[in-house]
Protein backbone atom coordinates (compact mmCIF):
# COMPACT_ATOMS: atom_id res chain seq x y z
CA UNK A 1 0.00 0.00 0.00
CA UNK A 2 2.48 2.31 1.13
CA UNK A 3 4.13 1.66 -2.31
CA UNK A 4 1.23 2.66 -4.26
CA UNK A 5 0.38 5.66 -2.23
CA UNK A 6 4.06 6.67 -2.91
CA UNK A 7 3.33 5.80 -6.95
CA UNK A 8 0.09 8.13 -6.61
CA UNK A 9 1.99 10.69 -4.82
CA UNK A 10 4.96 10.84 -7.50
CA UNK A 11 2.40 10.88 -10.19
CA UNK A 12 0.17 14.01 -8.64
CA UNK A 13 3.19 15.71 -8.38
CA UNK A 14 4.30 15.14 -11.98
CA UNK A 15 1.16 16.49 -12.45
CA UNK A 16 1.40 19.69 -10.44
CA UNK A 17 5.01 20.08 -12.26
CA UNK A 18 3.85 19.60 -15.62
CA UNK A 19 0.39 22.17 -15.15
CA UNK A 20 3.30 24.54 -13.55
CA UNK A 21 5.54 24.21 -16.72
CA UNK A 22 2.51 24.39 -19.01
CA UNK A 23 1.22 27.58 -17.57
CA UNK A 24 4.87 28.83 -17.08
CA UNK A 25 5.15 28.12 -20.88
CA UNK A 26 2.19 29.42 -22.05
CA UNK A 27 2.76 32.64 -19.56
CA UNK A 28 6.50 33.01 -21.65
CA UNK A 29 5.30 32.46 -24.82
CA UNK A 30 2.62 35.45 -24.11
CA UNK A 31 5.62 37.75 -22.76
CA UNK A 32 7.47 36.88 -25.81
CA UNK A 33 4.42 37.53 -28.27
CA UNK A 34 4.02 40.94 -26.37
CA UNK A 35 7.70 41.94 -26.59
CA UNK A 36 7.28 41.81 -30.65
CA UNK A 37 7.24 45.03 -31.79
CA UNK A 38 4.60 45.04 -35.00
CA UNK A 39 4.04 47.41 -37.82
CA UNK A 40 0.90 47.74 -39.48
CA UNK A 41 0.67 47.90 -43.26
CA UNK A 42 -2.46 48.33 -45.39
CA UNK A 43 -3.82 49.75 -48.46
CA UNK A 44 -2.79 49.21 -52.17
CA UNK A 45 -3.00 46.46 -53.93
CA UNK A 46 -0.96 47.35 -56.41
CA UNK A 47 1.88 48.24 -53.91
CA UNK A 48 1.37 45.18 -52.32
CA UNK A 49 3.79 42.82 -54.09
CA UNK A 50 6.35 45.24 -53.33
CA UNK A 51 5.59 46.27 -49.48
CA UNK A 52 5.20 42.19 -48.96
CA UNK A 53 8.54 41.63 -50.58
CA UNK A 54 10.24 44.57 -48.18
CA UNK A 55 8.71 43.06 -45.24
CA UNK A 56 9.61 39.13 -45.59
CA UNK A 57 13.22 40.60 -46.19
CA UNK A 58 13.02 42.62 -43.25
CA UNK A 59 11.42 40.36 -40.91
CA UNK A 60 14.58 37.80 -41.96
CA UNK A 61 16.86 40.11 -40.89
CA UNK A 62 14.89 41.02 -37.69
CA UNK A 63 14.85 37.47 -36.98
CA UNK A 64 11.80 37.46 -35.48
CA UNK A 65 12.19 40.59 -33.25
CA UNK A 66 9.63 42.52 -35.12
CA UNK A 67 6.32 41.92 -37.38
CA UNK A 68 5.27 43.60 -40.59
CA UNK A 69 1.89 42.71 -41.11
CA UNK A 70 0.41 43.92 -44.71
CA UNK A 71 -2.88 44.18 -45.46
CA UNK A 72 -4.71 44.72 -48.67
CA UNK A 73 -8.07 47.60 -48.16
CA UNK A 74 -7.67 49.22 -51.74
CA UNK A 75 -5.42 52.65 -51.38
CA UNK A 76 -8.60 54.25 -50.66
CA UNK A 77 -9.49 51.92 -47.95
CA UNK A 78 -5.77 52.17 -46.62
CA UNK A 79 -6.14 55.85 -46.08
CA UNK A 80 -9.25 55.53 -44.49
CA UNK A 81 -7.63 53.44 -41.35
CA UNK A 82 -4.61 55.46 -42.16
CA UNK A 83 -6.40 58.23 -41.32
CA UNK A 84 -7.95 56.76 -38.10
CA UNK A 85 -4.83 56.03 -36.99
CA UNK A 86 -5.42 52.40 -37.40
CA UNK A 87 -1.82 52.04 -39.24
CA UNK A 88 1.96 52.88 -39.72
CA UNK A 89 1.73 52.98 -42.99
CA UNK A 90 -0.24 53.34 -46.42
CA UNK A 91 0.60 52.02 -49.60
CA UNK A 92 -1.00 53.73 -52.46
CA UNK A 93 -0.97 53.60 -56.44
CA UNK A 94 -1.81 57.46 -56.70
CA UNK A 95 -1.26 60.60 -54.12
CA UNK A 96 -3.18 61.31 -51.51
CA UNK A 97 -6.66 63.21 -52.29
CA UNK A 98 -7.59 66.58 -50.47
CA UNK A 99 -10.64 64.81 -48.76
CA UNK A 100 -8.42 62.49 -47.73
CA UNK A 101 -5.89 65.13 -46.25
CA UNK A 102 -8.48 66.43 -44.78
CA UNK A 103 -9.56 63.36 -42.85
CA UNK A 104 -6.29 62.88 -41.53
CA UNK A 105 -5.40 66.76 -40.17
CA UNK A 106 -8.82 65.91 -38.22
CA UNK A 107 -7.52 62.85 -36.45
CA UNK A 108 -3.57 65.69 -36.36
CA UNK A 109 -2.06 62.67 -38.58
CA UNK A 110 0.48 64.31 -40.93
CA UNK A 111 2.48 61.85 -43.19
CA UNK A 112 5.94 61.16 -44.83
CA UNK A 113 4.86 60.65 -49.06
CA UNK A 114 7.25 58.50 -50.29
CA UNK A 115 7.57 57.59 -54.10
CA UNK A 116 8.85 53.96 -53.98
CA UNK A 117 8.48 52.61 -57.22
CA UNK A 118 6.83 53.03 -60.81
CA UNK A 119 3.68 50.85 -62.33
CA UNK A 120 2.50 49.88 -65.86
CA UNK A 121 -1.01 49.97 -65.62
CA UNK A 122 -1.96 46.88 -67.43
CA UNK A 123 -4.73 46.35 -69.82
CA UNK A 124 -5.27 42.74 -70.27
CA UNK A 125 -7.19 39.87 -72.27
CA UNK A 126 -7.99 36.19 -72.17
CA UNK A 127 -5.05 34.10 -73.78
CA UNK A 128 -7.76 32.62 -76.24
CA UNK A 129 -8.84 36.36 -77.88
CA UNK A 130 -6.99 36.11 -80.85
CA UNK A 131 -8.53 39.75 -81.97
CA UNK A 132 -7.30 42.56 -79.68
CA UNK A 133 -3.55 43.07 -79.60
CA UNK A 134 -3.95 46.97 -79.29
CA UNK A 135 -6.76 49.29 -78.25
CA UNK A 136 -6.84 53.39 -78.14
CA UNK A 137 -7.35 55.58 -75.11
CA UNK A 138 -10.73 56.27 -76.84
CA UNK A 139 -11.66 52.74 -78.01
CA UNK A 140 -11.39 52.08 -73.75
CA UNK A 141 -13.56 54.91 -73.15
CA UNK A 142 -15.80 53.70 -75.82
CA UNK A 143 -16.19 50.50 -72.91
CA UNK A 144 -15.40 52.14 -69.20
CA UNK A 145 -17.13 55.32 -69.55
CA UNK A 146 -20.92 55.65 -67.35
CA UNK A 147 -22.87 55.94 -70.75
CA UNK A 148 -21.46 52.62 -71.77
CA UNK A 149 -23.69 51.42 -68.91
CA UNK A 150 -26.23 48.70 -70.21
CA UNK A 151 -25.89 49.81 -73.70
CA UNK A 152 -22.19 48.81 -74.56
CA UNK A 153 -21.92 44.91 -73.67
CA UNK A 154 -20.21 43.53 -77.25
CA UNK A 155 -16.87 43.63 -78.93
CA UNK A 156 -18.19 44.56 -82.28
CA UNK A 157 -19.31 47.66 -80.57
CA UNK A 158 -15.70 48.59 -80.10
CA UNK A 159 -14.23 48.21 -83.38
CA UNK A 160 -15.90 47.31 -87.25
CA UNK A 161 -14.08 43.64 -87.32
CA UNK A 162 -14.17 42.50 -84.01
CA UNK A 163 -16.23 39.37 -83.18
CA UNK A 164 -19.73 39.55 -82.52
CA UNK A 165 -19.16 38.18 -78.47
CA UNK A 166 -20.02 39.11 -75.09
CA UNK A 167 -17.93 41.96 -73.96
CA UNK A 168 -17.18 40.85 -70.19
CA UNK A 169 -15.49 43.64 -68.08
CA UNK A 170 -13.10 43.20 -64.91
CA UNK A 171 -11.64 45.82 -62.64
CA UNK A 172 -10.66 47.31 -59.46
CA UNK A 173 -12.87 48.41 -57.07
CA UNK A 174 -14.33 52.39 -55.97
CA UNK A 175 -11.61 52.06 -53.15
CA UNK A 176 -8.83 51.24 -55.35
CA UNK A 177 -6.24 53.53 -56.61
CA UNK A 178 -5.66 51.65 -59.74
CA UNK A 179 -9.92 52.84 -60.69
CA UNK A 180 -9.32 56.45 -59.89
CA UNK A 181 -6.27 56.52 -61.86
CA UNK A 182 -7.77 54.66 -64.54
CA UNK A 183 -11.37 56.35 -64.54
CA UNK A 184 -9.17 59.61 -64.30
CA UNK A 185 -6.88 58.58 -67.26
CA UNK A 186 -9.00 57.15 -69.75
CA UNK A 187 -12.02 58.48 -69.34
CA UNK A 188 -11.40 62.15 -68.01
CA UNK A 189 -12.75 62.11 -65.10
CA UNK A 190 -12.18 59.87 -61.17
CA UNK A 191 -13.95 57.55 -60.34
CA UNK A 192 -16.46 58.00 -63.24
CA UNK A 193 -17.17 54.48 -64.72
CA UNK A 194 -19.96 52.13 -65.70
CA UNK A 195 -20.66 50.17 -62.58
CA UNK A 196 -22.08 47.06 -64.42
CA UNK A 197 -18.40 45.43 -64.46
CA UNK A 198 -17.12 42.57 -61.79
CA UNK A 199 -15.33 44.88 -59.39
CA UNK A 200 -12.58 43.11 -56.59
CA UNK A 201 -10.26 44.76 -54.67
CA UNK A 202 -8.33 41.76 -55.24
CA UNK A 203 -6.28 41.83 -57.80
CA UNK A 204 -5.54 37.87 -57.91
CA UNK A 205 -9.85 37.95 -58.37
CA UNK A 206 -10.01 40.37 -60.98
CA UNK A 207 -6.86 37.61 -62.99
CA UNK A 208 -9.39 34.68 -62.49
CA UNK A 209 -11.46 36.18 -63.90
CA UNK A 210 -9.81 37.06 -67.19
CA UNK A 211 -8.33 33.59 -67.31
CA UNK A 212 -11.94 31.85 -67.05
CA UNK A 213 -13.46 34.10 -69.82
CA UNK A 214 -12.17 34.25 -73.92
CA UNK A 215 -14.38 37.21 -73.77
CA UNK A 216 -13.28 39.24 -70.84
CA UNK A 217 -10.98 42.09 -70.60
CA UNK A 218 -9.48 43.84 -67.16
CA UNK A 219 -6.94 46.17 -65.51
CA UNK A 220 -4.60 46.15 -63.20
CA UNK A 221 -1.16 46.80 -61.85
CA UNK A 222 1.76 45.15 -64.19
CA UNK A 223 3.58 42.77 -61.22
CA UNK A 224 -0.08 41.03 -61.13
CA UNK A 225 0.31 40.70 -65.09
CA UNK A 226 3.56 39.55 -65.12
CA UNK A 227 3.19 37.14 -62.68
CA UNK A 228 0.36 35.18 -64.87
CA UNK A 229 1.69 36.20 -68.61
CA UNK A 230 1.06 32.35 -69.10
CA UNK A 231 -2.39 32.33 -68.81
CA UNK A 232 -3.06 36.54 -69.88
CA UNK A 233 -1.90 38.55 -72.86
CA UNK A 234 -1.17 42.38 -72.12
CA UNK A 235 -2.57 44.86 -74.73
CA UNK A 236 -1.03 47.45 -75.96
CA UNK A 237 -2.20 51.20 -75.56
CA UNK A 238 -1.99 53.25 -78.72
CA UNK A 239 0.46 50.75 -79.84
CA UNK A 240 3.29 50.89 -77.24
CA UNK A 241 3.36 47.89 -75.10
CA UNK A 242 4.06 48.37 -71.03
CA UNK A 243 7.43 47.49 -70.34
CA UNK A 244 10.10 48.86 -68.40
CA UNK A 245 11.58 50.62 -71.24
CA UNK A 246 8.39 52.02 -71.85
CA UNK A 247 7.60 53.14 -68.52
CA UNK A 248 11.00 54.76 -68.52
CA UNK A 249 11.07 56.93 -71.38
CA UNK A 250 7.57 58.04 -71.07
CA UNK A 251 6.55 56.29 -74.58
CA UNK A 252 3.55 53.93 -72.01
CA UNK A 253 1.12 56.90 -71.61
CA UNK A 254 -1.35 57.86 -69.75
CA UNK A 255 -1.22 54.81 -67.55
CA UNK A 256 2.20 54.73 -66.34
CA UNK A 257 1.95 56.04 -62.36
CA UNK A 258 4.40 56.52 -59.63
CA UNK A 259 3.24 54.20 -56.43
CA UNK A 260 3.97 54.99 -52.79
CA UNK A 261 4.07 54.43 -49.03
CA UNK A 262 2.96 57.14 -46.65
CA UNK A 263 4.30 57.17 -43.20
CA UNK A 264 2.27 58.23 -40.28
CA UNK A 265 3.80 61.16 -38.14
CA UNK A 266 2.28 59.27 -35.26
CA UNK A 267 4.47 56.21 -35.93
CA UNK A 268 7.93 57.72 -37.45
CA UNK A 269 9.47 57.96 -34.32
CA UNK A 270 8.85 54.27 -33.24
CA UNK A 271 12.04 52.38 -33.78
CA UNK A 272 10.48 49.33 -35.44
CA UNK A 273 8.96 51.35 -38.23
CA UNK A 274 11.70 53.82 -38.83
CA UNK A 275 13.64 50.62 -39.12
CA UNK A 276 11.45 49.45 -41.89
CA UNK A 277 11.23 52.16 -43.80
CA UNK A 278 14.85 52.96 -44.16
CA UNK A 279 15.31 49.16 -45.05
CA UNK A 280 12.29 49.54 -47.35
CA UNK A 281 14.05 52.37 -49.32
CA UNK A 282 17.31 50.85 -49.32
CA UNK A 283 15.87 47.59 -50.90
CA UNK A 284 13.13 49.48 -53.16
CA UNK A 285 15.39 49.64 -56.46
CA UNK A 286 16.07 45.64 -55.76
CA UNK A 287 12.73 44.41 -54.76
CA UNK A 288 11.01 46.32 -57.45
CA UNK A 289 12.62 44.35 -60.65
CA UNK A 290 11.93 41.20 -58.11
CA UNK A 291 8.10 41.86 -58.38
CA UNK A 292 8.32 43.49 -61.89
CA UNK A 293 8.30 47.24 -60.86
CA UNK A 294 10.27 49.57 -62.74
CA UNK A 295 12.63 50.88 -60.18
CA UNK A 296 13.32 54.85 -59.39
CA UNK A 297 16.82 55.97 -59.90
CA UNK A 298 19.13 55.56 -56.86
CA UNK A 299 18.65 59.70 -56.09
CA UNK A 300 15.01 59.10 -55.56
CA UNK A 301 15.11 56.92 -52.83
CA UNK A 302 18.11 59.13 -51.24
CA UNK A 303 15.95 62.00 -51.57
CA UNK A 304 13.15 60.20 -49.89
CA UNK A 305 15.40 58.83 -47.05
CA UNK A 306 16.16 62.56 -46.62
CA UNK A 307 12.57 63.51 -46.09
CA UNK A 308 12.39 60.78 -43.17
CA UNK A 309 15.74 62.27 -41.48
CA UNK A 310 14.19 65.25 -41.98
CA UNK A 311 10.01 64.49 -41.16
CA UNK A 312 9.27 66.78 -44.10
CA UNK A 313 5.45 66.03 -44.02
CA UNK A 314 3.20 66.87 -46.89
CA UNK A 315 2.31 65.64 -50.18
CA UNK A 316 3.89 67.46 -53.31
CA UNK A 317 0.39 66.48 -54.80
CA UNK A 318 -2.07 68.83 -53.66
CA UNK A 319 -4.54 66.59 -53.06
CA UNK A 320 -5.50 66.31 -57.08
CA UNK A 321 -4.99 62.85 -58.78
CA UNK A 322 -1.86 63.82 -60.87
CA UNK A 323 -1.87 61.45 -64.98
CA UNK A 324 0.86 60.91 -67.35
CA UNK A 325 3.45 62.17 -65.13
CA UNK A 326 6.79 60.70 -65.93
CA UNK A 327 9.32 59.69 -63.82
CA UNK A 328 11.67 62.80 -64.22
CA UNK A 329 8.04 64.93 -63.33
CA UNK A 330 8.12 63.27 -60.02
CA UNK A 331 11.65 63.71 -58.90
CA UNK A 332 11.05 67.22 -60.11
CA UNK A 333 8.60 67.63 -57.63
CA UNK A 334 10.58 65.96 -55.02
CA UNK A 335 13.28 68.06 -55.19
CA UNK A 336 11.15 71.59 -54.62
CA UNK A 337 11.23 71.64 -51.02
Amino acid sequence: MKRMNFKLHSWAVLGVVSLVTATLGVSISAVHSQSIKTVKVDGSSTVFPLTEAAAEEFQKAQRGKIRVTVGVSGTGGGFKKFCRGETDISGASRPILQKEMDECKAAGIRYLELPVAYDALTVVVNKQNNWVNNLTVAELKKMWEPTAQGKVNNWSQIRQGFPNAPLKLFGPGADSGTFDYFTEAIVGKSKASRGDFTASEDDNVLVQGVVRDRNALGYFGYAYYAENRDKLKAVSINGVTPSDSTVENGTYNPLSRPIFIYVSSKSIDKPEVNQFVKFYLQNAAKLSKEVRYVALPGSAYNTAQSYVDKKRFGTVFGGKESVGLKIADVLGRQAKD
